[in-house]
């Protein structure tokens, strides 16, 4: 719950607790934070309880930290065996290398290619001098 909170800070703490409530007070402050803090617990697990009885047994294995988006998409991406088939057959940089050097006009480098991918990075020849559009920098 604390994490983040270094010794300067945690010693800040207690300082501004003991001058608020004085030494004769602060245990019984204490006391009753811990308290209150335990019953938000019982209150907050009972409802998770209560959830998940209510959902029925479907979702006996819910967790509410799956509710966060990006907790929910890691999950579904690691634990997917489709997408992990999927992930491990492509290969993005080589494809991302592919079409770069198409767009470049450069020579592929020399490897296997891919018998999915079609050949696409034949090299078309350029249009010849009487084909070519005039560019008109007036009308642009």
């Amino acid at each position: 719950m604390f994490n983040d909170i270094g010794g300067l800070e945690l010693l800040t703490l207690v300082v501004l607790a003991v001058l608020i409530f004085g030494p004769d007070k602060l245990p019984k402050v204490v006391q009753d934070v811990s308290r209150f803090i335990r019953k938000i617990r019982e209150f907050s697990d009972s409802a998770k309880h209560d959830i998940r009885s209510e959902l029925g047994p479907d979702f006996k294995d819910f967790e509410f930290e799956d509710l966060n988006p990006k907790t929910f998409l890691r999950k579904q991406l690691t634990d997917n065996d489709d997408l992990r088939e999927i992930r491990s057959s492509l290969d993005l940089r080589k494809e991302m290398n592919e079409v770069a050097d198409a767009v470049n006009g450069t020579e592929p480098e020399p490897g296997p290619q891919s018998a999915a991918a079609p050949d696409l990075l034949k090299k078309a020849a350029p249009p010849a001098a009487a084909e070519r559009t005039r560019f008109d920098i007036d009308a642009t």
